[in-house]
């Protein structure tokens, strides 16, 4: 296995909580939450983001608005649900107990 493929595997797997944590506290539009993830070393492309955004949407998790914009088209703000926000809130409950587990594994 090579390892930088390990590594693109892991990153999938926590995208999805990364995005809703990223529009937790504000709604962003996808250029945001993209330079937001970079911000935090954790680099995405807009034809990783936007699929992942529209099944986010799809399952009710995220909503949201268009906006105009004073520097070109208008823009699509996304912000979480209710229901996105008690599922975030569970889904970082599951990373912690998995990253303490790993931690733990790894350490000895």
């Amino acid at each position: 296995m090579k390892l930088d493929n390990a590594k693109a595997q892991m990153r999938k797997g926590v995208l999805e909580l990364c995005i809703l944590a990223s529009i937790k506290d504000e709604r962003k539009y996808a250029t945001e939450i993209i330079n937001h993830l970079k911000k935090v070393k954790l680099i995405v492309v807009e034809g990783t983001l936007y699929p992942l955004l529209a099944r986010l949407r799809s399952a009710e998790l995220l909503g949201y608005q268009w906006e105009e914009s004073t520097s070109g088209p208008p823009r699509k703000y996304y912000f979480l649900t209710k229901k996105g926000d008690v599922f975030l809130s569970e889904l970082t409950k599951s990373w912690d107990d998995l990253n303490s587990a790993v931690s733990n594994l790894t350490k000895s």
